[in-house]
Parts: structure tokens; sequence; C-alpha cells
């Protein structure tokens, strides 16, 4: 992993300006705050660079991360993931086939031993109908619980696998890891659920990000990370732009 700032950031650029900073980050290399060797914002400071994280992207997670340059910037955007309005979009690929067009996990997260995410009842009480998955309030276990809803549409169908958009509403830690492993539809690579290490990568890769900026003008900020050629791996062929923008479409109307 190239640990050399100033190559990093030219390399991995999307958006900049006085306020902001959105990269493209690679898989393997930590956004801040976890157990690891460095981590961006580690690495931005060591140069002299302060940046605050609007959001996370877990390390094995590559794309689209949004950094401010400074505090009221930072205060305005994370504020608009608080009130769930930033329009967030992710892909996956996932070792499993038969998924429906468009569908919502509607699965409440809560934590279990060794402070692992998991869903907040029992695995055989989750229920799937009509493109919906859920458990009745019934079967939630005693322990804290917090409502977690992940939408997605079908981008590409493979022969093994299947490449899903997502649109996590809410913005749990591990939600789209976890709501996809625990329904049966595990992310191909994610070492929470696989630990055999037979792929170079875990494939989930965050998208697209939509906010509100007001210092710009227009207002709007829209962000896009295109996955690099090696995302597709376990697929025949990536899927094809019109494809893409069909998918993203979609995502901005799901409720």
């Amino acid at each position: 992993m190239d640990t050399d700032w100033s190559q990093l950031r030219a390399r991995c650029l999307v958006e900049e300006d006085a306020a902001i900073l959105a990269l493209h980050k690679p898989a393997g290399i930590s956004v801040t705050g976890e157990r690891h060797d460095t981590d961006l914002v580690e690495l931005a400071a060591a140069a002299g660079e302060t940046l605050y994280p609007v959001h996370r992207i877990d390390k094995v997670t590559s794309g689209l991360i949004l950094f401010a340059k400074e505090l009221p910037a930072h205060g305005e955007l994370t504020r608009q993931f608080n009130k769930q309005t930033a329009d967030k979009a992710y892909l996956a690929v996932v070792a499993a086939t038969g998924l429906p067009d468009t569908g919502v996990f509607d699965l409440p997260l809560s934590v279990g031993r060794k402070n692992r995410v998991r869903i907040a009842a029992p695995r055989e009480s989750i229920r799937h109908e009509g493109g919906r998955w859920f458990v009745d309030d019934a079967d939630l276990l005693s322990a804290k619980n917090y409502p977690s809803i992940t939408r997605f549409v079908t981008v590409l169908r493979g022969h093994a696998h299947t490449v899903l958009g997502l649109r996590p509403v809410t913005g749990r830690r591990h939600q789209i890891r976890v709501h996809l492993a625990w329904t049966g539809h595990p992310i191909v690579g994610d070492p929470l659920f696989d630990r055999s290490g037979a792929e170079p990568r875990t494939y989930l890769h965050s998208w697209r990000l939509g906010l509100t900026a007001s210092w710009r003008t227009p207002p709007e900020l829209t962000l896009t990370a295109e996955p690099d050629t090696d995302f597709w791996r376990p697929l025949d062929a990536p899927a094809d732009p019109a494809a893409l923008q069909r998918a993203a479409d979609a995502l901005r109307t799901l409720g």
C-alpha cells in the first residue's frame, strides 16, 4: 500500500475545493480510528494537512470517502448523515443468485459477543416476503437494538455472483455487510464472514454520494468513484455504464 500522502492524494483525488477533499480510497487502508498501522487522517497529518472525516467506510471497502478541511463544513455535512438526508450508494459483489430486481433489508442490528455486529434476532427468524427481509418484533433479542434499513437494486447477474447497488438508509457500523451475510448473500471476500483468505480483496465499494454544500454554487455536491477493474474480477464482465446509471437512478427513487 502506497503510504506517501502526496502521491496517494494525487492518485485518488475525486473532488476538492477550499472546504472539502473527496478521495477514491483503495481497499486495505483505514480512514481513521481503527486498529491498524496507519490511516488516511494520520498520513495527512504527518504531511501537515488536517482532515475531518465526514463519514466512515471500512478498511476493506474501496471507494468514495469525503473529508472536510474546516470544522464549519464538517458540521454542515455530518448533520446530513445524522438526519439521513445524505444520498449514499454502494456496490457489492455477492455470492448469491436469484435476488429480485429491487428489495429492502429491514433488519435491526445489535452488538453481540466480542463487539461483533449482528442481526438483533436469531438467524432462523429472518423472514422474506415480496423483496423485503424482516423480523417480527416478538423475535427481537432482549439486548438493545438499532433499526437498520438497506435498500438495493440488482445491477448485474453472473453465473454464481450478483452485483448489487445498495442504499444504506441508516448508517450503522457494518450494516451492509451484516444485512447481506445474515440473509444468505455474503459479500465476496468479506473477512467478517469468510476467513479463508481466498480472495485478494472485499468486493464492497463506496460508489456515489450526494450532499448539499452551502458554500458552493450551485449548492449540490454530487460525487462518484467508479470501481477499478479489479472490482469486477469475480464476474464474467463488468457492468456497462448504462446499467450502472440505471441502478443509480433507481436507488435515488427508492423511498
